[in-house]
């Protein structure tokens, strides 16, 4: 039988400088994915990859194995003993998994609880591992049920209605370290969706923004034409730093933008004016050393907590109804995975009941002599109608055992008609579509 299992670090876990060491980009996550189902115990892999959560969630064999085998991967990606990681790793598996994911997918693991953008990373995490077929019934199953959970969570509590996010709340310390940010000049490292909502944070604040961006360079210049900001290219980058207020930074570059010594040079010629810089990425764009520059003054993701804090109020009110949601979703979850359970037991037991027809069916084939092939037919179709009602009601029973009593009455049946402990099982996709809808997003992406 396969399981679920998760591994994961996230900002209540583990600081960002260990975090960054596991960040992802999308291709690096697909090429994790495709390692992880390389090994012997895991059959299906998504990555979830955030500035804040880096988790594999993987369907196993054994699960045992499987994390120890995920966690050296893991391990020698950050260049750290397993050991070392194990301490800020956490494993949940099967129901648990589809909880923790349930909640990261609402957004109430998220350091702001009800942030909207994580239920976009994890559809589109999923969909990256579906392009790359690492993905199948149960994981499918695991994701489609995790995204209608987000929804629901969302369109029925207020948990997300204020819509603070990240990016705002950087604009929030910003504003508390400097007063205002009327007439300042801020620099927005990066063209991607974070960029674009610390742009729209500060709209209302007076700020003049410019985007230095390479790589999404046409993007940048579609949100500065949308924010009445400028562009330029990142070989400009030292000359803005010499003139702004503030660098929000937020690029998915793997290696920092700005280090400590052309920093150094920078504001010796900003005739003492003092430089904030607010790095949300992960892995961080701003050398941590940066801070050690006179004049300078940083913050990275893990230092919004504390800004965060002053905003949640009205959101923790909305979480128990959240929870609640979480929790029958949850159940609905359980009911469909106590069901698979059952499913080689239930082909075995049909299995058993055709071979007993069709042995009998042969021992007595040399005796009707005298009978027509349609009474032959007639037989064997009473025959097979016999074991089908005989075997009905045993098989509902086995398909409404609860999870407590599921696995003990699953071993009495198999002991009572002496079933293989490795029974035939029906098609894992041929069960899903058998016990509960999966959500085919294949189908739905190329509507």
């Amino acid at each position: 039988m396969s399981e679920l299992l998760a591994l994961g670090i996230s900002h209540k876990t583990a600081p960002v400088a260990l975090r960054e060491r596991l960040a992802f980009t999308e291709s690096e996550a697909i090429e994790f994915a495709r390692q992880a189902t390389s090994t012997t115990e895991v059959r299906e892999a998504v990555v979830i990859s955030t500035c804040n959560r880096t988790e594999v969630y993987l369907v196993v064999g054994d699960p045992v194995r499987a994390e120890s085998d995920v966690l050296g991967l893991l391990a020698r990606r950050a260049d750290i003993r397993p050991t070392e990681l194990a301490e800020a790793i956490y494993s949940p598996r099967n129901c648990d998994t589809a909880r923790h994911l349930y909640r990261v997918t609402a957004g109430l693991e998220s350091m702001i609880v009800g942030e909207a953008e994580i239920q976009g990373q994890v559809r589109r995490a999923h969909e990256a591992a579906m392009r790359a077929e690492c993905t199948g019934p149960l994981s499918n199953r695991l994701f489609a049920a995790a995204l209608t959970t987000g929804k629901r969570v969302r369109s029925e509590t207020a948990i997300g209605s204020s819509r603070v996010s990240v990016p705002s709340v950087a604009v929030d310390l910003a504003l508390s370290v400097l007063g205002g940010l009327e007439q300042r000049h801020v620099v927005i490292l990066g063209a991607g969706e974070t960029s674009e909502l610390t742009a729209r944070a500060l709209v209302d604040q007076g700020a003049g923004t410019m985007f230095v961006a390479n790589r999404h360079a046409d993007r940048a210049l579609s949100l500065a034409q949308r924010f009445g900001g400028s562009v330029v290219g990142l070989d400009k980058l030292p000359e803005q730093l010499v003139h702004a207020d503030i660098v929000l930074s937020s690029t998915s570059s793997p290696h920092p933008i700005v280090g400590r010594e052309e920093l150094e040079l920078v504001m010796a010629e900003r005739s003492g004016r003092p430089l904030l810089f607010i790095d949300i990425a992960v892995p961080r764009d701003i050398d941590p050393a940066c801070a050690e520059v006179e004049g300078v003054s940083l913050y990275d993701i893990d230092d919004l907590q504390s800004v965060v804090a002053r905003n949640l109020s009205s959101r923790e009110v909305q979480a128990p109804r959240a929870l609640a949601i979480v929790e029958e979703e949850i159940h609905r979850f359980a009911r469909w995975l106590g069901q698979l359970d059952t499913l080689p037991t239930v082909s075995a037991l049909r299995e058993h009941g055709n071979t007993i027809v069709e042995r009998v069916l042969a021992e007595n084939s040399g005796r009707w002599e005298t009978a027509s092939p349609r009474d032959i037919a007639r037989v064997e179709a009473i025959a097979r109608a016999v074991m089908t009602r005989l075997l009905h009601e045993p098989t509902i029973r086995l398909r409404s055992l609860s999870a407590e009593r599921g696995h003990a009455s699953l071993e009495i049946v198999r002991e009572l008609f002496g079933l293989e402990q490795d029974a035939p099982s029906e098609e894992p996709a041929a069960a899903a579509a058998e016990l509960a809808e999966v959500h085919d997003l294949r189908r739905h992406r190329g509507r």
